[in-house]
């Protein structure tokens, strides 16, 4: 199969693209043919070995849209020919590729009104979106939310959800993309260019924080007493707040097929729509990568596999 992976730990020129063995499905498993990779944010940090994988080649890559190919023992509620979408493993890459071995129970059957490479664009911003925004903040109706970096893959995914919710949404994005930030449904855009959004935003109860650097401490001062932010882009753990009276929260973004379903249902229901995707062939992984490494885009990177 061809596939796009590293042999050593670098920069997006460490990629390869080229023929790697065919994976078998084990036990539990199916065997997936890929259609549409997902790039993210954590690809280039990768590549770079910011997470310790030592197993070379290392194929790139979390999500992804395909079809079943093969089945392994033990799987009953899959079959060959079923179109599927999801996330690998926690602690797994692979996904740059024209077949994978996965988990069945990780992946969800694709919506038949979803594209593929909008289900690989779904697929980890919706499951990381859903967990933060539900799971971890909890947020409810008629409260304030600041989603920070509102043009990227999780949080347009996360302002649809808030609204769906009943929130009040603000968010921050670059003066290109105050317009999209707006289709999303956010009730207030700020142009972090121009403005300093704690200048101009106060008492939140919550914030989801998706772009890191010193903008992930800052947001602790927009949070009303009793407020609470969860965190994506600060490493593995919340950055503390230097205030005792909110909580700093980091997202557990578990592996279940249950997210898949339920980013099915959201899709389906209209409550979200497919967000803007930019389209690479696998073998312009590279030139994807460099994209993603860079961070200033919209919306989602996605690999075209076949």
């Amino acid at each position: 199969m061809k596939a796009a992976y590293i042999e050593k730990f670098g920069g997006p020129e460490v990629l390869t693209y080229g023929d790697l063995p065919d994976p078998v499905a084990g036990a539990g498993q199916v065997v997936v043919d890929v259609v549409a990779a997902s790039v993210n944010g954590a690809d280039p940090k990768v590549a770079a070995g910011d997470y310790k994988q030592t197993k070379f080649p290392l194929i790139l890559g979390r999500d992804f849209s395909g079809k079943v190919s093969a089945v392994g023992d033990g799987v009953s509620d899959l079959k060959v020919g079923d179109e599927v979408f999801g996330v690998l493993e926690t602690g797994r890459d692979g996904t740059y590729c024209e077949k994978l071995a996965v988990g069945a129970n990780v992946v969800g059957k694709k919506p038949a009104g979803l594209s593929h490479v909008d289900a690989a664009a779904m697929a980890l911003t919706g499951l990381t979106a859903i967990c933060a925004v539900e799971n971890s903040l909890q947020l409810r109706r008629g409260e304030t939310i600041l989603i920070q970096g509102g043009a990227g893959g999780v949080a347009a995914f996360a302002i649809q959800l808030a609204k769906h919710i009943g929130a009040h949404v603000i968010s921050t994005c670059s003066t290109g993309n105050l317009d999209y930030v707006r289709s999303l449904g956010a009730d207030e855009v700020i142009d972090y260019k121009t403005t300093d959004f704690t200048k101009v935003v106060k008492n939140c109860d919550a914030v989801f924080e998706t772009v890191g650097d010193d903008v992930a401490t800052r947001s602790f001062a927009v949070l009303k007493p009793g407020g609470r932010a969860t965190f994506i882009a600060s490493g593995a753990t919340a950055p503390k707040p230097e205030r005792s009276d909110v909580t700093a929260l980091r997202p557990a973004v578990p592996r279940e097929r249950k997210y898949m379903e339920r980013i099915a249902e959201l899709h389906g229901k209209g409550i979200v729509r497919p967000q803007h995707v930019t389209l690479f062939e696998l073998a312009k992984a590279r030139e994807a990568l460099n994209v993603s490494a860079a961070r200033h885009f919209k919306g989602k990177l996605v690999l075209k596999v076949r």
